[in-house]
């Protein structure tokens, strides 16, 4: 599991990452709202950790705005505020839960394993990624109403993407994902995946949702950004 911790506070950031990397979970950190949405929209996390009150832009704000693109990663909010208006805020801005500083350790650590049992429950949900549909339970894909038949392999790399709509994956992190290795070898495969996905996916279709990023990897994006 990979968490993002957002929190101004070195001190409490260099803790928390210490205490999260020592059950088992990688973290990333930032320390300001602009550096910390920045991260979300580029990786996929399977939690974030985000306190509201940071330098450049709060924690409400990002958290706004992450559910503005689209990304369902669970938001775990921390502040000093703690009256039923604040909690109220903190929710409706997209957050899944709400822990009020100072906290124990293993209030948090129930926290996040609650938030991870609640998102794994959604993961056979329907994608839906403007008019395609991906159904990981049955393995079946449709566009605009039309069927499409995809390989195993394929259609992993389709629900990949479909579960991260508008952040970029590298062609590094699409490689460790589909083959189940830490990526050494050539990209190329990783390119011929992603043409034979095209070709199936957004070839027959006007709005092209499929978006190669040069250099850097590639994304499905909803129809706004296309």
């Amino acid at each position: 599991m990979r968490i993002l911790l957002i929190e101004d506070n070195r001190r409490l950031n260099h803790e928390l990452k210490m205490s999260l990397v020592d059950e088992g979970y990688a973290v990333d950190t930032a320390f300001n709202g602009v550096e910390g949405q920045a991260l979300v929209e580029s990786t996929p996390y399977d939690a974030l950790i985000l306190d509201i009150l940071l330098p450049g832009k709060d924690g409400l704000e990002v958290c706004r705005e992450i559910r503005r693109r689209h990304i369902n990663t669970p938001i775990l909010l921390l502040t000093a505020r703690d009256t039923v208006a604040d909690r109220v805020r903190g929710l409706d801005s997209g957050a899944d839960d709400y822990l009020v500083k100072p906290f124990a350790l293993s209030e948090l650590l129930a926290r996040l394993r609650a938030l991870f049992r609640r998102s794994g429950g959604e993961k056979s949900a329907v994608l839906c990624v403007g008019d395609l549909r991906v159904d990981p339970a049955t393995h079946m894909v449709e566009r605009a109403g039309q069927r499409i038949e995809l390989t195993p392999r394929l259609f992993t790399l389709l629900e990949y993407l479909a579960r991260h709509p508008n952040q970029i994956l590298t062609r590094e992190m699409i490689a460790n994902h589909i083959w189940n290795y830490e990526f050494t070898g050539t990209l190329n495969a990783v390119e011929v995946c992603m043409r034979r996905l095209r070709h199936q996916v957004d070839e027959a279709f006007p709005v092209k949702l499929l978006e190669t990023v040069r250099g850097v990897g590639y994304r499905l994006r909803t129809p706004e950004l296309c």
